[in-house]
């Protein structure tokens, strides 16, 4: 079985018991007929149906807008079947779209997001279609028609309140947000387009990389890939990300980057190409400004190619990761251009996050004025929340901030609360959650946060990181330690850092608290200049190998480097659940 986070269509006929009841074979024909509309429709965005009994259908979607426009266009043109056929013939569809982790085995898929799209369809207007609000949130401001509020309700066999959008295929709103799937008949439209005002993302479109073989054998790996990077991006709220289906539009055509980014409004585009030779692929991949035609970054990756899927998987993490950081990077330098009363909401969070990332008194007050004036432009920005608390927590720990810790701790668990009752879908909140209660040493909230953040976007470094850290401290030293190398591989500098030594020194200390010290040494030998907490884990490990000639050396140049620092102090702030081992680290110090 696979696990995976997806966007869920579930879709069924209103009424149909009563007409099979009133005419059996013309509703079964009737139904035919409509399904020959729907299913082509579906696969046309992307979709993938599973279930199909009777008269409804289960279908998976990589992307939230995909799913939304193929329910859209198959509503819309049955509509407009129903006005041209005699009563008895009418066939209505109902919609339910939810985003949320589902488990695909074989042919069958399970899990929540099937559960709860099902039981939006159910109560659902005939002919419309209803959303959840991750979904809405991923649509929003991204397709042609009006999304309704109906308020939060309660769904038959499905734990807590549920806030629900409606759309009604059947009134056209002409006021352009984002393209419709269509490039080639919207353009008039789309030339409208522009990102919201208040909350400038930055807005990228993943072209269809270039076979390079061109072969057919080859073409499947190609787009997959692409269709892979695609469906990552759409996870990730601080992005915008052009669906698949508009980007496919563009496969096998000359364009004009400058036309793209008037029609579309994207401000950077992805492009790409894979070659294979043998039992080796290459693939490069570019990030360039679309107005000046301009290169931003650049990369090529060569693997060997025994298992093609895992090669696929591997591609696509590293150039999510490469890709998120450079559009911060270009989104930054753009928004330091301008001046901070003309900024948008997603500038200022981009610079509150400049700001968090100096690790200083000044960065710490000059970011929490940043992610305020961030939420004043937006109050439904969640990201600026999430980052407003971990500022907060990078200033309790550190003593910048003069509030005592109880209060700075209950300022930030209120901050959390409203980003994740704006957005409880946001892996960047639960991953900041995950810290928070890690630091109060509250194992069984940070371990449902942490967790939570890792299922929704378990390619994220900084969660794995982080995630892998909650790990080891409350002794699940073997996974923790798995993730640990796992984020090392992901991005080996991490986010800031100059050069590998703070992954690498985090593997050092994972290792020491498994108790694999000769696995603790090994790694820190690969460390140009130790932190202090691998430092004092390479030192632990020396002595539980009985190294002591090798452990008092290291510890004379650890303590020459940091005059009056009290070992047995700094130990005791480890956040383990099990204090036996700041117990145990303290007598190997000693």
């Amino acid at each position: 079985p696979t696990r995976k986070l997806a966007t869920i269509l579930a879709a069924d006929v209103v009424g149909f018991s009563k007409l099979m009841d009133s005419n059996e074979v013309l509703t079964l024909e009737n139904l035919k007929t409509c399904r020959e509309i729907v299913d082509p429709i579906i696969s046309e965005f992307g979709g993938r149906i599973f279930h199909t009994a009777g008269d409804s259908v289960i279908a998976e979607f990589a992307s939230p807008v995909s799913s939304v426009e193929a329910a859209i266009e198959f509503q819309q043109i049955l509509s407009d079947r129903n006005k041209n056929v005699s009563e008895d013939s009418r066939i209505t569809f109902r919609v339910g779209i939810h985003l949320d982790d589902v488990i695909i085995e074989g042919e069958n898929i399970y899990g929540n997001g099937v559960n709860v799209a099902a039981r939006l369809e159910s109560i659902c207007e005939p002919g419309c279609i209803l959303v959840s609000r991750f979904v809405q949130e991923k649509i929003e401001k991204r397709i042609q028609l009006t999304i309704n509020s109906l308020g939060k309700s309660e769904l038959k066999n499905i734990e807590g309140e549920f806030a629900i959008f409606q759309i009604d295929p059947s009134k056209e709103d002409q006021t352009p947000s984002t393209p419709s799937p269509s490039v080639e008949t919207q353009k008039e439209d789309e030339k409208q387009v522009s990102p919201s005002v208040t909350n400038l993302k930055p807005r990228l479109l993943v072209l269809p990389f270039r076979n390079l073989n061109n072969d057919e054998e080859n073409e499947y790996l190609v787009d997959g890939i692409v269709e892979d990077i695609i469906t990552e991006f759409s996870m990730i709220n601080s992005i915008e990300i052009i669906s698949r289906h508009t980007a496919f539009n563009f496969k096998g055509k000359d364009i004009d980057t400058n036309q793209i980014s008037s029609e579309l409004g994207v401000n950077f585009i992805a492009t790409g190409s894979i070659r294979s030779s043998g039992s080796r692929i290459r693939i490069s991949v570019e990030l360039t400004d679309p107005i000046n035609g301009s290169a931003l970054w650049s990369e090529r990756y060569d693997r060997m190619m025994e298992d093609v899927f895992e090669v696929q998987d591997e591609i696509v993490r590293k150039v999510i990761v490469a890709l998120v950081g450079q559009l911060e990077i270009a989104s930054l330098v753009r928004a330091k251009r301008k001046p901070t009363e003309n900024l948008s909401s997603y500038e200022y969070l981009l610079r509150g996050k400049e700001n968090h990332h100096k690790f200083s008194k000044e960065g710490v007050l000059e970011g929490l004025e940043m992610f305020d004036k961030s939420i004043e432009a937006d109050p439904d920005n969640a990201q600026a929340y999430a980052w407003k608390v971990c500022t907060l927590g990078q200033g309790m720990f550190r003593g910048y901030l003069e509030e005592s810790t109880d209060v700075l701790f209950e300022q930030a668990k209120k901050t959390l609360e409203k980003a994740l009752d704006i957005n409880p879908n946001d892996f960047e909140c639960h991953r900041m959650f995950c810290e928070v209660y890690k630091s109060f040493e509250d194992f069984e909230k940070a371990e449902f946060h942490g967790r939570k953040a890792y299922e929704m976007n378990p390619n994220d470094p900084r969660i794995v990181s982080g995630y892998g850290e909650y790990l080891i401290l409350s002794g699940k030293t073997d996974q923790g330690l798995e993730l640990l190398i796992k984020a090392y591989e992901l991005d080996p500098n991490g986010l800031g850092e100059s050069n590998t030594d703070k992954r690498i020194g985090d593997i050092v200390f994972g290792s020491f608290v498994h108790g694999d010290y000769e696995k603790s040494l090994e790694y820190a030998e690969k460390i140009d200049m130790l932190t202090n907490n691998a430092w004092i884990a390479k030192i632990a490990s020396l002595s539980a190998l009985g190294k002591n000639e090798e452990k008092e050396k290291e510890k004379g140049k650890f303590l020459e480097s940091n005059e009056n620092f009290s070992f047995e102090d700094h130990i005791n702030s480890f956040h383990f659940q099990n204090k036996s081992v700041n117990e145990k680290m303290i007598g190997l110090l000693n």
